[in-house]
């Protein structure tokens, strides 16, 4: 592991299959990062349970996840690729950070407010989500968190914990700091909204040329508009604005040219990444998980130690 380098933690849930929205807003950003940091990527299978119900699709997918990261070009050799259930740790940091927050500060975590105000159940886990990813960034003694401008809260929460603990029981946690890649930090779906497998309205990753263009041909568009708005604000991800004000120039009412045009630039990026996936069978997932899980067990155990001695539970 390179030594002098800060330490850069991020994570996806294995909730179902990835979309560009997960490429752009986290693992491209991640591998661009990750010669730059001492990088952590977390694949949150926990995370996942506060919405998956479903033991064989998560099961399948924690293992996609491993292949996308590899896929997306994360060399598990330099970066380690962990699962959060396998270093138990977190969760045992978890109960600690929830010891110390009140109620009313987790009420005020806007996944919980969203379901609340949608009139939907939400679960324990999903309230107490926060104090969870606190414990997964603060193991680590993360300095950077590359998150979207949607969870800047995250990193917020978990530098409140951090500060808690510390006035609490000594100096222990450094308190980490977001990064957010302004460009992208928020992907429009194919409705004009944030991309999200919840509001259907994803283009797949890694999905065949023909789940792309049907994903892509089916954009909201605006008929009265001089250019469909939501088509390029996809678009601006693949092109620069020069290339697009070009092509949307010579193509001004031409949707159809335009979505088949965007077909053949999201195909560009992604044909590479999926035939590398193909190549990356079960027992290679399997593989690269347990050893990065071990790496990460080996740096959270150290913490944890440090941690039982000072709130006093070590013996």
């Amino acid at each position: 592991m390179p030594q002098g380098k800060q330490r850069m933690f991020t994570g996806l849930q294995p909730s179902g299959a990835l979309h560009i929205g997960n490429y752009f807003g986290a693992l491209k950003p991640f591998v661009e990062l990750s010669n730059e940091y001492e990088s952590y990527l977390m694949i949150a299978d926990y995370h996942a349970l506060t919405t998956l119900k479903d033991a064989s699709a998560l099961h399948a997918n924690i293992l996609d996840v491993a292949r996308d990261y590899v896929a997306a070009g994360i060399d598990p050799k330099r970066a380690v690729i962990f699962k959060q259930s396998e270093v138990q740790e977190h969760t045992e940091l978890a109960w600690i950070f929830q010891c110390l927050v009140t109620v009313p500060f987790l009420e005020l975590a806007h996944a919980y407010k969203d379901k609340v105000a949608k009139g939907l159940e939400a679960n324990a886990g999903l309230f107490a989500y926060p104090m969870l990813m606190a414990a997964d960034i603060l193991l680590y003694d993360t300095d950077i968190v590359p998150v979207g401008a949607d969870q800047k809260q995250h990193v917020e929460y978990a530098r409140e914990a951090a500060a808690k603990f510390n006035a609490a029981f000594g100096d222990t946690f450094k308190e980490p700091k977001e990064r957010i890649l302004e460009k992208i930090a928020t992907v429009p779906g194919t409705d004009g909204k944030k991309m999200s497998k919840s509001y259907g309205n994803t283009i797949p990753l890694f999905g065949s040329k023909d789940d792309i263009a049907k994903a892509v041909m089916s954009i909201v568009t605006d008929s009265k508009a001089e250019s469909p708005e939501n088509v390029y604000a996809i678009h601006a991800l693949f092109r620069s604005r020069e290339e697009l004000s070009e092509l949307y120039t010579a193509n001004k009412g031409k949707y159809k040219a335009l979505k088949e045009a965007l077909i053949e630039d999201i195909e560009r990026i992604v044909a590479p990444m999926r035939e590398r996936r193909a190549t990356i069978g079960d027992e290679d997932a399997v593989r690269i998980i347990k050893e990065g899980s071990e790496r990460a067990r080996a740096v959270a155990s150290v913490k944890m130690s440090a941690v039982r001695k000072a709130v006093g539970v070590a013996l």
